[in-house]
């Protein structure tokens, strides 16, 4: 093989792998928020979803990096995996437009005429621009230029390849479809961009390295390919994200499926669009009409069944948080019936109550579990609790008595505090890390009885509801709760004056202080409601108004 054609090819392919970095993270600066801004409001639908995903793709160059964004928001909770399914549909679609750039643009003109001019604009903008949006411009532009040099580098070399290996080749590789499938497929994994490597294929094509069917087969292996970058972005994700990799996973492997399953047929169609659109001459742009038509085939083929698929993902790679967030009780066919959906909720509020002194009791106890667990757990909680609220809210009112109404008010009230004990328990933990490394002896010995004493009302408020003759034991708890929190608030602020603590420390030590006493409140209140369904309307008037004559209480 020619050195010179060897060194052409590489310096081609980095010249076009910069361009396309250059131009995805300018359009980004440049777009600034608008691009997630869209995503998150333009993708109530499948439907819309799917054309959010082409339009940012088309604009940002780049379905990768639209993926790996949508993975970020799945992972986030911004949209969820049933409107995210529908950008990664779109995705597809949206990056064909880079081959037909390359066709239409690349091949069909004088490309330094074309690509010098675009750069020199791009690099005045990135000299001469103060702000970083305008600059970003700059480098898109930019990269929009070295592009097509790039590509003009690229079509020499494969020119000359072919002049040197003769028309044969492209007949032998042509017979071999798992091995064009494996090129294609490979070229998107080591460059981790499918448009690069259809680039690549249609320069090839259009060099006559390839033929037409043989790169129609590459490029279905590039398309799968693609969702390498998506594997390889949920590694440490969380498991809504690994379901939406799962499911780009899945429609690009049936999309190329199908598309070898009926490749005579579609290429006959394409051949007959070409003829209709007078493109037939131009290798690049029939395979470009190819990469369009199979993409658009994958998305009307699964788009009708994407409800199914989500469905079939929501039970996949679940995780102990999301199982914990998850109802078990509150079944959607007894809210016409609310005697059965007070019955329901008790249940559920039961199971709330358990888990919410589970995690307290694991802080209280100074568990050093990892933050982020604490956290996804406070997350589930969260979850939980607008699980309930929105079955309350659910059901019938016109069938409803006085009574039952009384008892889903007080269910509602009950669900705010087990939420808000957990909400809180993070500052309780790190009130525990830090009395751990508080030298002063008396505020050390002063913040470990306020524990204990927590300690000994979350065990109360864990005991069977219907356990009769224990509310004087209860109350005892919490006053003596109470006697600990002032005589710890008071060590705090004698360790200040006597400077054996910071006074920054002092403050954030008094609000942690504040938060872990809220956090047994809570826990005291939900308590007292579970225990007293019959006393609803009494318990509420006397929360409301404790809630008035003590500003700290909520």
């Amino acid at each position: 093989m020619n050195l010179p054609i060897v060194v052409n090819a590489a310096g081609g392919l980095a010249l076009f792998l910069l361009a396309m970095l250059m131009m995805t993270e300018g359009l980004k600066i440049f777009a600034g928020r608008g691009l997630k801004t869209l995503l998150e409001r333009w993708t109530s639908t499948p439907l819309r979803g799917v054309f959010a995903g082409m339009l940012v793709t088309g604009l940002v160059q780049a379905s990768a990096a639209v993926t790996v964004a949508t993975i970020g928001f799945v992972n986030a909770g911004v949209i969820t995996l049933r409107q995210a399914l529908g950008v990664i549909y779109g995705t597809n679609v949206g990056t064909t437009m880079t081959a037909w750039l390359v066709s239409l643009v690349g091949f069909d003109f004088d490309i330094e005429t074309f690509a010098l001019p675009i750069l020199t604009i791009g690099v005045a903008l990135r000299l001469l621009c103060t702000t970083k949006r305008w600059r970003g411009l700059g480098d898109a532009l930019a990269g929009f230029g070295l592009f097509f040099l790039g590509l003009a580098l690229l079509k020499g070399a494969f020119v000359g390849f072919a002049g040197n290996l003769g028309a044969g080749l492209s007949d032998d590789i042509a017979g071999g479809w798992l091995t064009l499938l494996g090129m294609g497929f490979l070229a998107t994994v080591l460059m981790q961009s499918s448009s690069a490597a259809i680039a690549i294929l249609l320069t090839a094509a259009s060099g006559g390295v390839l033929t037409t069917e043989a790169a129609a087969v590459a490029v279905i292996g590039a398309n799968v390919g693609t969702t390498s970058t998506a594997a390889i972005a949920v590694l440490r994700a969380t498991s809504a994200a690994k379901r939406l990799a799962l499911g780009h996973i899945v429609f690009n492997l049936a999309t190329g499926a199908v598309a070898l399953i009926i490749l005579p047929g579609m290429l006959w169609l394409v051949a007959a669009l070409a003829d209709w659109l007078d493109i037939e001459r131009s290798p690049a742009a029939v395979l470009a009409l190819f990469h369009s038509v199979f993409n658009i085939l994958g998305v009307l083929l699964i788009l009708p069944l994407s409800g199914y698929l989500a469905n079939g993902l929501e039970r996949l790679f679940r995780s102990a948080e999301e199982d914990l967030g998850r109802p078990q009780h509150l079944d959607p066919t007894t809210v016409a019936t609310p005697s059965l959906a007070a019955a329901a909720l008790r249940e559920e509020l039961l199971r709330l109550r358990v888990i919410a002194t589970h995690i307290v009791g694991a802080v209280l106890a100074g568990a050093r579990g990892p933050v982020n667990a604490l956290q996804r757990q406070t997350a589930a909680v969260a979850a939980l609790g607008d699980a309930i609220a929105a079955f309350i809210a659910s059901v019938r009112t016109d069938l409803m008595s006085a009574e039952i109404a009384a008892e889903l008010a007080q269910g509602l009230r009950t669900t705010r505090y087990l939420e808000e004990c957990v909400r809180l328990s993070p500052y309780a933990r790190e009130l525990h890390l830090a009395m751990e490394g508080i030298t002063d002896r008396p505020t050390r010995e002063a913040l470990q009885d306020l524990f204990e004493a927590a300690a000994a009302s979350l065990a109360l408020a864990a005991r069977a509801v219907d356990a009769a003759g224990h509310d004087a034991e209860r109350s005892a708890a919490f006053e003596h709760f109470e006697r600990c929190y002032e005589t710890a608030k008071t060590a705090l602020l004698q360790a200040a004056v006597a400077r054996h603590i910071t006074v920054d420390l002092t403050e954030t030590l008094l609000d942690q202080l504040r938060d872990t006493r809220r956090l047994v409140e809570q826990l005291v209140k939900a308590d007292r409601l579970l225990r007293s369904p019959s006393r609803a309307a009494e318990i509420e008037q006397r929360i409301m108004v404790e809630e008035v004559t003590d500003p700290a209480v909520t």
